[in-house]
């Protein structure tokens, strides 16, 4: 872009350029309705290839838990943005309070979401916590527990204190349970 445009956003996709830039609404709507049109056969590609690689993932490693990473965690609890009703439980390596805590929800059969701190978005070091703190990865593969990276969301929520902690969104606001 040789506009001012290409200084201020130079990793500008072509169509948002041309939507912003432009000369009258029907050319910002139809501009608009091109963009809509491309990311959808994009978001139908890319949920197609993640389906094909979730089942070769099954069939290649069908006794190793799905650990969801930072790009997918849309799908997730989302704790430092807002909740889905489920517990959040954020925990850290070489934690055997953390362990009990989680074998207590998963005894009571309650869904949750586990939030690895300090994991380095090391999947192995997850995967081994769960087992060392007897998740049943029956219980990873049908979601009634998902493993996470933290990702900084400990940190965005303010709560403080120790790990484990168990928290659950309240009208708007994250509360320890």
């Amino acid at each position: 872009m040789q506009s001012s445009r290409g200084v201020y956003s130079p990793g500008l996709d072509p169509l948002t350029a041309l939507g912003i830039e432009a000369r009258n609404d029907e050319e910002r709507r139809r501009y608009a309705e091109l963009q809509v049109k491309a990311e959808a056969q994009r978001t139908a590609k890319e949920l197609a290839y993640q389906r094909a690689y979730d089942d070769a993932f099954k069939r290649l490693y069908p006794n190793l838990m799905p650990i969801a990473s930072s790009a997918s965690q849309g799908a997730t609890a989302s704790p430092a943005n807002q909740g889905n009703g489920r517990l959040a439980v954020f925990v850290k390596d070489d934690c055997p309070e953390c362990s009990v805590r989680v074998k207590a929800l998963q005894a009571q059969k309650q869904p949750f979401d586990v939030y690895m701190v300090g994991s380095q978005n090391d999947d192995e070091r997850i995967r081994n916590w769960a087992i060392v703190s007897g998740i049943d990865p029956a219980n990873v593969r049908t979601r009634q527990i998902t493993l996470n990276h933290d990702g900084g969301r400990w940190l965005g929520l303010s709560l403080g204190g120790e790990l484990p902690a168990v928290v659950r969104e309240v009208n708007g606001q994250w509360l320890r349970q």
